[in-house]
């Protein structure tokens, strides 16, 4: 029998919404350089329905020592709710107030590739792209950009569909 060392909490979602998850991670100092500063690990989560709502349980695999910093997700019919969270011990804090994004629109009638995601160590980017109909990532595929000797990633987009686009910086990056 397998033995799970993470940790994991719930939360229910009302009709119409479907919330994921992220968990943080500050790349160590030494790898900086080469490396974005955070990368994103979606949590895994299981569902129950419950009438109108669903409950669902998300799985930190490794968490941190000390505390984990969490950025919640909720697509909603036409929108997207951002908050954050920090997981320390068995306590979930969430924020009251969802928080504040700034935000560029890409609109085509034409099928669209997005180019030159950088890569962190395990190939994870720190840019997501989620459809926000089914709040799958849209996968990137990997190419090697001989002239800047790096792995990148391209995703293709759908004409006429809205995409969610995120990443994790610090305020002085903008």
């Amino acid at each position: 029998m397998e033995t799970w060392e993470g940790k994991s909490f719930s939360i229910t979602d009302p009709k119409g919404v479907s919330t994921v998850i992220y968990q943080i991670i500050k790349t160590p100092k030494e790898l900086m350089k080469e490396y974005p500063k955070y990368a994103l690990e979606r949590l895994d989560s299981t569902d129950e329905i419950r009438g109108d709502m669903i409950r669902k349980t998300f799985y930190v695999d490794f968490p941190s020592v000390d505390q984990d910093e969490l950025v919640i997700l909720s697509f909603g019919k036409d929108k997207v709710v951002v908050n954050t969270a920090i997981l320390e011990g068995n306590k979930v804090s969430i924020s009251k107030k969802p928080m504040p994004l700034k935000f560029d629109s890409i609109y085509s009638e034409n099928e669209t590739e997005i180019k030159d995601f950088k890569y962190t160590p395990n190939l994870k980017r720190p840019i997501c792209v989620i459809d926000p109909e089914t709040t799958e990532e849209i996968k990137p595929v990997l190419y090697f950009d001989e002239e800047t000797n790096e792995v990148k990633g391209k995703c293709k987009l759908k004409p006429n569909k809205s995409y969610f686009a995120f990443e994790i910086r610090d305020k002085k990056e903008d």
